[in-house]
């Protein structure tokens, strides 16, 4: 049986990650970076596609029990079995020049024998790479990648199968230590890390780091969890934050609803500046609005809906028949052609997050508000188009009620950063009038006047998720009769077993896909949001408990969630998933205890 997207744990350096089942087997790792090639696939296809498994030599199925250490990243996965029990702990240490994966057995009782089976394969599966014995390094080539392996104590391995092997024992208190590290095949290998210290200073780190957060209401290990989570999906070196740790994870099993997540989207980028400032991670807020102006600076015609981890602009999509998929979805796919897409909300995005950033004292640049005086310009004589919207629909363009409300708060963030920084200059008045001509078409040509509810587009009768966020943005008050109307149009039309949806599939019109999808995990975490700004806030907290309940054993969530199947779907670890779960938390509880 194929493993589940809650199988696996998350374990990182903030420049890659690498998925650990709970059978003890690492199934997906790139190498150097999130976006880089994998040399373990099997989680998008079979054993022979690149994987790691250490675990007792007899275990076949999962582990007896796992956790992370608390607040930190550093995984424990235990097995008892009739000769004893024995732990393995995985965690990646913050690099200095490369990347390493570390692998500690430790005995807890009796005298277990441990298997370690290691199949590389570089190019996502495809790669069988040469290895060679060097010293007691076990190393693999293959073109610009190199891998190698050691243990500490030296133990001794086979090859077998195209993959290195080992078997030993551990008793009580005894350990073995395996250490995989990468490197420029055509550079000298980086020195030896020390895989205890490492240990101990990943876990010190990683516990200063969680004890930064301001957050001490309800369910503080979750949310301090989705907060490491974050912080792993985010690229160190530049402080873009990817989407999710993988590509091609489905939205529906055995569909064909599978994308590449490993980039950065602007979408996000409001929620996690507010996430990074409201919880206490200024520092990573700022790196992710300096993040933001690169990834942005250029021509406002050229704004993209997504980047790569340094703002890479052109990010392919090629197909990859040489893996099956999870649970058999196909077509596995690196690369993302949504990027050539036009998403007008982005441009309220930006907006939203500058004005965020300015208003709560983050330090200036000095091209900041240039650019954002380029980018209102260009909307001015632009907004009126059609685009994808918020969701990159393949089924041709439409005018998305969401898209021109976003209009609407990048013309409102430029009015406000003006009105509350006379030092700046601006079109004020001509922005003015923009704000208003948005909001009264948006009122005229995407409100259900019968049905009292805002629409998907201008003319369709279909509702979308994301028209929960008018409130959020300031678009209607809350106490707004058509808000309300519009909350409960979108409960009654878009729920599914309890979760929302993010738009009807009634229609493949609309998204231009066949196939179904799960429950869109940010969405309902959208609606509990509405759910207490009208003041319903015990259904709020309702929801926001089941929705809690959906993280895994071990915090995490993916994309999306099948309320039949009681599973999870989608890219995994999720961040938008992640950021709408903090955001809720601060909402309902603020910082604080309860009252």
């Amino acid at each position: 049986m194929h493993p589940r997207i809650e199988d696996y744990a998350l374990i990182g350096d903030e420049q890659t990650a690498a998925l650990v089942g709970l059978d003890g087997s690492v199934d997906w790792l790139c190498l150097p970076r999130f976006d880089s090639a994998a040399c373990f696939a099997r989680l998008l296809g079979d054993e022979d596609n690149g994987h790691w498994r250490i675990a007792p030599k007899d275990a076949e199925g999962p582990c007896t029990r796992r956790a992370y250490r608390h607040d930190t990243l550093v995984l424990d996965t235990e097995w008892e079995t009739g000769e004893g029990a024995v732990r393995v702990t995985d965690f990646m240490p913050e690099r200095d020049r490369t990347p390493h994966l570390v692998r500690i057995v430790e005995g807890l009782g009796g005298r277990v024998t441990v298997r370690s089976t290691l199949r590389l394969r570089f190019d996502y599966g495809s790669i069988v790479p040469w290895v060679h014995r060097s010293g007691e390094e076990r190393v693999a080539v293959a073109g610009p990648d190199a891998v190698w392996l050691r243990s500490e104590p030296d133990v001794h391995t086979w090859g077998e199968d195209f993959g290195t092997h080992a078997e030993f024992t551990v008793e009580e208190g005894e350990q073995v230590a395996f250490v995989l590290g990468w490197h420029p095949s055509y550079e000298s290998p980086p020195p030896r890390i020390n895989p205890h210290k490492a240990l101990r200073t990943s876990v010190r780190d990683w516990r200063e780091w969680a004890g930064r957060c301001r957050y001490d209401g309800p369910h503080r290990d979750t949310v301090v969890r989705s907060l490491i989570t974050l912080k792993a999906l985010t690229y160190r070196p530049t402080g873009g934050i990817v989407a999710a740790a993988t590509t091609s994870l489905p939205e529906e099993l055995g569909g064909v609803r599978n994308w590449d997540y490993r980039y950065c989207w602007l979408r996000d980028s409001t929620l996690t500046l507010n996430v990074g400032l409201s919880a206490g991670y200024r520092e990573e807020a700022e790196a992710w609005r300096d993040w933001l102006l690169r990834a942005v600076a250029g021509d406002p015609a050229d704004l993209q809906i997504m980047y790569g981890l340094a703002g890479e602009r052109r990010l392919p999509e090629v197909e990859l028949p040489w893996l099956s998929g999870f649970a058999g979805s196909t077509p596995v796919r690196i690369g993302n052609d949504a990027y050539t897409q036009l998403q007008l909300d982005v441009y309220g995005e930006v907006m939203d997050s500058l004005y965020l950033a300015r208003s709560s004292g983050l330090s200036t640049r000095p091209h900041m508000w240039a650019i954002q005086v380029a980018l209102m310009e260009w909307l001015r004589d632009e907004w009126r188009q059609p685009d994808e919207g918020l969701w990159e629909v393949r089924g041709g363009r439409r005018h998305f009620v969401h898209s021109k409300v976003m209009v609407w708060v990048a013309a409102d963030r430029a009015v406000r950063t003006l009105e509350e920084n006379p030092e700046l200059e601006g079109d004020l008045d001509g922005w003015r009038a923009l704000r208003d001509a948005v909001h009264r078409e948006v009122c005229e040509k995407g409100f259900d006047s019968e049905r009292n509810t805002f629409t998907q587009s201008y003319g369709s009768r279909e509702l979308d998720a994301a028209l929960l966020l008018i409130p959020r943005v300031g678009f209607l008050p809350p106490e707004d009769p058509r808000v309300r109307g519009t909350i409960d149009a979108i409960r009654e039309d878009l729920t599914h077993r309890g979760f929302l949806r993010r738009y009807s599939l009634d229609e493949t019109t609309v998204d231009g896909l066949p196939g179904d999808e799960g429950a869109f995990l940010v969405c309902s975490f959208w609606l509990t949001d509405a759910l207490q700004m009208t003041g319903r806030t015990e259904e709020a907290r309702e929801l926001f408990e089941r929705l809690v309940g959906l993280c895994n054993d071990v915090g995490l969530l993916s994309e999306e969630y099948d309320p039949v199947a009681r599973r999870q779907l989608g890219n995994f670890p999720q961040a938008f998933s992640h950021v709408g779960l903090v955001n809720t938390a601060l909402a309902l509880f603020g910082t604080g205890e309860a009252g």
